[in-house]
């Protein structure tokens, strides 16, 4: 049981690092200028943005391109930009830590 209890600490103590590397990204590569994780700011909290893709075939993809090209029109009229200082990979990354939050 003791065993038990001390994997579940460093599974969650991992999981709580791996949320913060990804804020961590989001802060790096200037997403908070325009979201933030709870609140609407310019563009849509992420965490309603996680709840509104929750479990959607496909949206992984989709919001990687959209993320990468920019977009507009599902959120309000303020369009997000592309975003050229990301590559794929760091999207991606994005993305699931978006997805994660609902």
């Amino acid at each position: 049981m003791k065993r038990t209890l001390l994997v579940g600490l460093v599974l969650a103590a991992g999981v709580s690092n791996v949320a913060l590397a990804n804020a961590d990204l989001a802060k790096a590569k200037n997403c908070m200028a325009c979201h933030s994780v709870t609140n609407k700011v310019l563009g849509p909290a992420f965490k309603d943005v996680g709840a509104k893709y929750a479990g959607q075939k496909g949206a992984e993809d989709k919001l990687v391109q959209k993320v990468l090209k920019g977009g507009s029109g599902v959120w309000g009229t303020v369009p997000m930009p592309a975003n050229a200082q990301l590559n794929e990979a760091d999207a991606r990354t994005l993305v699931k830590w978006v997805l994660s939050l609902k």
